[in-house]
């Protein structure tokens, strides 16, 4: 495994361990403020993998699928980490310290919006992870270099496709409450 895959393992686990330290300094040890700041740690720790990624391949790396998967990564964390925070909240709440509602299982019409609302975050994640990709394609300028790039976006597309599929059969045939 190179450089940039074991960074992007690297990033994934300390996201969930400062996502851990925040929840167990706000609810265990009440400690509100510093538990927001290691919260907000998961933006510096996104923030550290695209400069990790941009120094690699400014060196002369050629642009891998771990590269591009880094791109991917820090598309879903902006779009999605705030989500999954307040997911992982609510969870830690209730199963953890046995505080709060249990979390909301939806069905239906509301599980269909809710999964549309996740879905237009797919597309937010894809617009910045494509972005991402297509501007180190440009600084890079070299498509020898770059074709690791053009399939994951060919590949992102097809999955967001898929979702949008999936979207849109939830409004067609909606889930029921299992008996």
């Amino acid at each position: 495994m190179n450089f940039i895959a074991w960074m992007i393992v690297t990033c994934e686990i300390m996201f969930w361990v400062v996502i851990g330290l925040g929840l167990v300094t706000r609810y265990v040890w009440k400690m509100k403020r510093l538990g927001l700041f290691f919260l907000s740690l998961t933006i510096i720790i996104d923030l550290a993998l695209l400069i990790m990624t941009g120094i690699d391949l400014y060196k002369g790396a050629t642009a891998t699928v771990a590269h591009g998967i880094a791109a991917v990564y820090i598309g879903i964390s902006i779009a999605f980490g705030e989500r999954l925070i307040q997911w992982t909240d609510e969870r830690f709440r209730y199963y953890v310290l046995k505080q709060g509602e249990k979390p909301v299982k939806r069905f239906g019409t509301e599980y269909a919006k809710h999964y549309l609302k996740g879905w237009i975050r797919h597309v937010l994640a894809y617009l910045i992870g494509a972005g991402l990709l297509a501007g180190m394609i440009y600084v890079i300028d070299d498509p020898s270099q770059t074709e690791a790039f053009s399939g994951i976006l060919r590949g992102w597309a097809v999955v967001l496709g898929i979702d949008l599929i999936i979207t849109i059969s939830n409004f067609i045939w909606p889930s029921k409450p299992k008996s």
